[in-house]
């Protein structure tokens, strides 16, 4: 009686169709991977690099009822107009002023003393944002 065989022997005709399709599902999976790495590297460093001012308080001192005189450090590219806003808060942090504040070509990095006129004593301050001055 003869046998009859179920299958080709292992390893006798190469590879079959379904670990060639593993092979390029594999590579076609570290492929996309990588792209998708390299896309998000992208945007994280246009974001970065898209920045031209930054700025951050770092004191501020209540001087009456009605002033806040906040310390402030701007980061800017010399050629560029910045503008940073800043606002303060009283006790149940309620915004009591707020005042934006002009930095102007010619200055790479600014520490400056600025006042904030308030409508009530203010017990914190802090800065909303640092944007490039629009050229309208």
């Amino acid at each position: 009686m003869a046998t009859v065989r179920e299958g080709l022997p292992v390893g006798r005709y190469g590879r079959s169709a379904d670990q060639r399709a593993d092979r390029k599902l594999k590579i076609l999976g570290a492929v996309l991977g990588a792209g998708f790495l390299a896309m998000i590297a992208w945007f994280g460093y246009s974001y970065i690099a898209g920045q031209d001012i930054s700025g951050r308080v770092t004191g501020y001192k209540v001087v009456s009822d009605d002033a806040v005189e906040v310390r402030l450090e701007v980061t800017k590219d010399s050629g560029t107009t910045g503008v940073c806003t800043v606002r303060t808060l009283d006790e149940d942090h309620g915004e009591v002023g707020r005042k934006d504040f002009t930095f102007g070509k010619g200055q790479d990095d600014v520490v400056k003393v600025v006042t904030v006129r308030t409508t009530a004593r203010a017990t914190a301050a802090e800065l909303v944002g640092c944007d490039p001055a629009s050229t309208h």
